[in-house]
């Protein structure tokens, strides 16, 4: 018997780490080109990294792009001083984590549920969502809130389980690092808050037995969060984000009917699992939800068992008074949930919004687990024909789940022009072009795409460019009022504008457009205003 336990957990382990590096495989997959282009927000990150690197400053918050929490922008840092600023150097920890992440619900699954199948099932469909591969292949801060929340809870009720103490260490250092990761996790300490008359509903004498273990939770919460605590303290406006700007709580936003605003915004949150997706082509594939069918299939049944659930036994505690751990089951799932859909739905711009609710990935993935390991007992149970009919639509719709997000992902979205789009691509084939120019050209950006002007004095689409030409384009420049062009030279204007050129063509007559495509077809083609060796003199100013 022992041996066969053995082996059982052999091959259990075997298989989570086999998904786990399945998930890493297919988020690493062709990372330099897919998606198209290095987009201006992650490309703001690496060139605060790039300056933190240069000065030593590593920032607990940097406050450029509208201020950002300096853990992730920290580890980029690190990266890109191994291997170079390039677009794999930005990403590997996105992929890092996404891939951590199919391990760290898996985990958690397997401590709420308590079944193996759950395990592997809640980490494979989280290794081969749509939703969590493109995030996981962005450059985004936020990839690291799904990580932490379910390792925190994971180790949060092995905690209960065990009664140890490590678990609740573990679990509160983790989640307190969830303060330097995205704005959205303020909002996680709401669901510990909510589940805790829960969780003294399902556990006899619970502050008697674990009010030693809460304070463990706390102190160490409290350690690894008081670095931005301390930020927080010394600079209070950096607390207070953009987010305030778009909440719905405002009357400039509300225009005074906030129920109303706040069906709308609920609506809108909710149904992009399943009906109607985010329509940013960074975030997702529109108009299709961010689930697949078979996948948001489960989900909602799973959402509605998990609803039934926690009514039937909340109904039983309250009427015979004998405590079930169950109920903080499902009132984990669902609180868990809620708090973390609140980011968005608390939001009025850009709904639904797939980034804002990726603090929901952990329980969206367990609610879709649960009526698979219904199945997946069944199965067990049955025999013949029954159990051959449960294997096959057991296997259909796991492969097929992931078959059609790795299609969706690789073939569709690569190949559309609204993705390239998306990401940009334009402006990262301008940085390529420029790289690719002999060292002794002459190279000049004319930065008039627009955006906020960060500390470095251009704009926020211009950093592309920045950060990729870093080091690796001698004699480039960006262009100013005062600035002097001197020939021979290549200008490239980052927006097209007839009258960049007639002015040049006024001062320089030999000077010559020329459309550079490096990928026909996407439409991410731009124009480069060459001199030729030979113009007379020196141009002066552009403007």
């Amino acid at each position: 018997m022992r041996s066969i336990l053995l082996r059982s957990r052999i091959v259990f382990w075997s298989a989570l780490v086999l998904i786990t590096l399945g998930a890493f495989a297919i988020r690493n997959y062709r990372i330099e080109s897919v998606p198209s282009g290095l987009y201006p927000d992650e490309a703001m990150n690496g060139v605060d990294a790039l300056v933190a690197n240069e000065t030593g400053d590593y920032k607990l918050f940097y406050p450029n792009n509208y201020g950002r929490e300096g853990l992730f922008i920290n580890l980029q840092a690190l990266s890109i001083k191994a291997f170079g600023n390039t677009i794999p150097a930005l990403k590997i920890w996105s992929e890092i984590f996404g891939a951590l992440t199919a391990l760290g619900i898996g985990l958690l699954a397997w401590e709420v549920f308590r079944s193996r199948y759950a395990a592997l099932s809640a980490s494979f469909l989280t290794a081969t969502s749509f939703w969590t591969i493109n995030f996981s292949r962005i450059g985004f801060r936020a990839i690291m809130m799904p990580l932490l929340l379910s390792f925190s809870f994971f180790f949060f009720f092995r905690g209960l389980r065990t009664r140890r103490f490590l678990p609740f260490a573990l679990s509160g250092f983790l989640f307190g690092l969830g303060l330097h990761t995205y704005v959205a996790f303020r909002l996680a300490p709401l669901i510990l808050i909510l589940l805790l008359p829960f969780l003294l509903l399902s556990y006899r004498s619970f502050l008697a037995r674990y009010w030693k273990h809460g304070l463990t939770f706390v102190l160490f919460a409290t350690l690894s969060a008081a670095p931005m605590f301390y930020e927080f303290a010394t600079h209070p406006e950096i607390f207070s984000s953009r987010s305030a700007a778009v909440s719905i709580l405002s009357p400039e936003i509300n225009k005074g009917n906030l129920a109303g605003t706040f069906a709308k915004t609920l609506g809108l949150s909710l149904i992009k699992y399943n009906f109607f997706g985010d329509q940013n082509w960074r975030h997702n594939y529109p108009p299709y939800p961010i689930l697949d069918p078979i996948v948001g299939m489960f989900f909602l049944a799973g959402f509605v068992f998990s609803i039934g659930m926690f009514v039937r036994i909340l109904s039983e505690r309250i009427r015979s008074g004998h405590p079930d751990t169950e109920l903080a089951t499902h009132a984990f799932l669902l609180i868990g949930f809620a708090s973390m859909l609140a980011p968005e739905f608390l939001t009025e711009e850009g709904l639904p919004h797939a980034l804002r609710a990726i603090g929901t990935q952990p329980f969206v993935f367990l609610f879709a687990t649960i009526p698979l390991v219904f199945l997946f007992r069944k199965l067990r149970r049955s025999k013949g024909g029954t159990g051959v009919a449960l294997s096959v639509f057991l296997l259909i719709a796991l492969l097929g789940s992931a078959s059609f997000n790795l299609v969706k992902y690789f073939v569709s979205y690569r190949d559309n022009p609204n993705q390239h789009g998306a990401f940009d691509e334009r402006t990262t084939n301008m940085a390529r072009y420029l790289v690719s120019l002999p060292a002794e050209t002459r190279k000049y950006v004319y930065a008039n795409a627009g955006g906020q002007k960060i500390d470095n004095g251009l704009p926020i689409t211009a950093q592309p460019i920045v950060f990729l030409t870093h080091g690796k384009a001698d004699n480039l420049e960006f262009l100013g009022p005062d600035s002097v062009v001197t020939i021979p030279a290549v200008i490239i204007p980052m927006n097209d504008e007839p009258r960049i050129f007639d002015r040049i063509r006024q001062l320089v007559p030999d000077a010559y457009e020329a459309v550079i495509d490096l990928d026909p077809g996407t439409g991410t083609a731009f124009t480069a205003i060459i001199i030729p060796e030979g113009s007379p003199g020196e141009t002066g100013p552009t403007e």
